[in-house]
């Protein structure tokens, strides 16, 4: 399953200002993969902003929401930046 979206991307805790780099994933995106997650509520995907695709995850918040963390070869490949506006897709893979 495929899906795409735009976010802001921000730090893990936006009050703080603390943790990694992430951008939020729609709701309606990740409720019809809730089946695929594993017992920690990770739904495996491959990433891809820019030209830049990695293997992660949709992680889940705890509160119901889910992210994908950036990481930094990412982020400094793609000249992304803290409020930068990206366009983020993703394929769920299958897990091993």
């Amino acid at each position: 399953m495929k899906g795409s979206f735009t976010a802001t991307m921000e730090h893990f805790d936006p009050e703080t200002q603390e943790g990694w780099y992430q951008v939020p994933v729609p709701e309606e995106l990740c409720a019809p993969l809730e089946h695929l997650a594993n017992s920690f509520g990770f739904i495996a995907v491959t990433a891809t902003v820019g030209n830049s695709s990695w293997p992660t995850s949709l992680l889940p918040r705890g509160d119901g929401t889910h992210f994908i963390a950036l990481p930094a070869k990412v982020r400094k490949k793609e000249d992304l930046l803290l409020g930068d506006e990206i366009e983020v897709s993703f394929e769920t893979r299958s897990r091993r």
